[in-house]
């Protein structure tokens, strides 16, 4: 019988080929078809290895969850950015790899990182989740965020709406 350790912890410049497969196949999942074709291409072609190994050594907090050696989620998380949003943190981004997906870890890795946030004194964290994306909003209502925004972006030529959620 084999055992996989499931393990949270900080990024390091030694993750980044693990977490650009995380980030590219999430991404290929949760976007294909909301995102226009040639951008999404793009945004994933810009975030390889060398884009990963510069954000970990980056000031903003970078977290993976690791089952047995392989890297198969991320949250990158701090500070909010956005002062119209009345929360303290922010939950940049949270993926894991589709193959992982449905499973409790990503409830995990926001569980650790919401701790995370309240040990540093951080009650009320806000997280974007493109209002197109069924299964992102899902995730964050069953985990009790409250929809408190909304908001669009302009990619590709394409108007995309969004939605912000906030938890505390």
């Amino acid at each position: 019988m084999s055992t996989k350790v499931v393990s949270i912890r900080r990024a390091s410049p030694d993750d980044a080929v693990m977490l650009s497969g995380v980030f590219d196949a999430a991404w290929r999942e949760a976007y294909q078809g909301m995102i226009p074709g040639v951008a999404l291409d793009r945004m994933l072609a810009r975030r390889g290895p060398a884009w990963w190994r510069s954000t970990v050594d980056r000031g903003r907090p970078l977290v993976v969850l690791e089952l047995g050696e392989a890297v198969v989620g991320y949250v990158s998380y701090g500070r909010c950015r956005d002062r119209a949003l009345p929360a303290e943190g922010e939950i940049d981004e949270i993926y894991l790899d589709p193959a992982h997906q449905g499973l409790g870890y990503g409830t995990r890795l926001f569980r650790a990182v919401r701790n995370d946030l309240g040990d540093r004194g951080i009650a009320r964290v806000a997280v974007w989740s493109l209002t197109d994306n069924d299964r992102a909003r899902s995730f964050y209502e069953r985990l009790g965020g409250r929809l408190v925004a909304e908001a669009s972006d302009r990619i590709a030529g394409v108007e995309l709406s969004k939605v912000a959620y906030l938890f505390g």
